[in-house]
């Protein structure tokens, strides 16, 4: 099977849509698979586009920084610019994408990030923003890419969850329940969408190694005030900003043993991939809830808060 060539950026749908038709039509053989994925700046979007792209899939990397993409474009990896906050980014690419391939086999939704602090002390704009991206923004995509897997009555939607929506744990309430929430609305679209051919995948990654950690402590900038509750704590809050980079899984890792479960004839509904993902939800389920408490409120350092209050 012949591979497109690489894509660089397009200033419009138009163009790219005309590039990849273009080069359908000097002979080139449409691939079996066409594949979407957001959030492949780094970590586990990049390794999960170079991993299907070795395995013959025609992929379309994404990311809001366009430039943070150019050694996937050099490699022969279409590449696009994708804010999955915006409605009219999202249109473009989909449409753009109908026009050059007229299918999408696979679409991850993997763009998003861990808004970290004391849910007591977050305003609710970071609440929201959390939200916007990482639940609204997978359900706005695939509103826009289901059609397309409709008209052949296949295809893959794989949502990146996390760990942390089975396990939550203090100082990370608003990730924990965004990736709560999409485990939760990919579990009923996976119902609803069976009958017409679209399967969807949940994934609950453990610890991986990426730069969630160095986005999690950004969004900890100025967050706890001098008369916080916790700011005696702060290394402790700081610290959960980093736990999922502790003896973490290399993204590389994570993304082949991924990709084999999603190319299966029958992926498999949820699939838990790195250091701790099947630790954590085994703890949730079975360990008492006293002990389970004892256990993270010594990690986090919450005993000695009720000592020094």
């Amino acid at each position: 099977m012949s591979k497109l060539p690489a894509s660089r950026f397009r200033p419009s749908d138009q163009t790219f849509a005309a590039e990849s038709l273009a080069r359908i039509g000097r002979g080139y053989v449409v691939p079996d698979r066409v594949a979407l994925i957001t959030g492949c700046s780094s970590g586990i979007g990049r390794e999960l586009a170079l991993a299907l792209h070795r395995r013959g899939t025609i992929v379309i990397a994404t990311a809001r920084r366009p430039e943070s993409l150019q050694e996937l474009a050099d490699l022969g990896i279409a590449t696009e610019a994708l804010d999955v906050n915006a409605q009219a980014d999202i249109n473009r690419v989909v449409h753009a994408l109908k026009a050059a391939y007229g299918r999408l086999d696979i679409l991850i939704n993997n763009a998003g990030y861990g808004q970290m602090g004391p849910l007591l002390e977050l305003d609710t704009r970071a609440l929201e923003n959390q939200f916007r991206t990482n639940v609204f923004a997978p359900l706005a995509l695939i509103r826009a890419c289901a059609p397309l897997m409709r008209s052949e009555r296949r295809g893959l939607i794989c949502n990146i969850g996390s760990v942390s929506g089975v396990m939550p744990t203090p100082f990370s309430g608003a990730y924990c329940a965004s990736k709560a929430a999409l485990h939760t609305l990919s579990e009923v679209l996976r119902l609803e969408l069976r009958p017409f051919g679209i399967r969807v995948m949940t994934v609950q990654p453990g610890a991986i190694a990426s730069e969630f950690g160095r986005h999690a402590e950004v969004s900890l900038r100025g967050l706890l005030a001098p008369d916080s509750w916790y700011k005696r704590q702060e290394e402790a809050v700081r610290a959960r900003a980093q736990e999922s980079q502790q003896d973490a899984t290399l993204a590389s890792v994570m993304a082949r043993k991924l990709v084999r479960e999603m190319l299966r004839k029958r992926p498999p509904a949820t699939v838990r991939i790195g250091n701790k993902s099947r630790l954590l939800p085994w703890m949730a389920r079975w360990l008492p809830r006293r002990l389970r408490d004892w256990i993270i409120s010594r990690r986090f350092k919450l005993r000695r808060i009720a000592l020094e209050t």
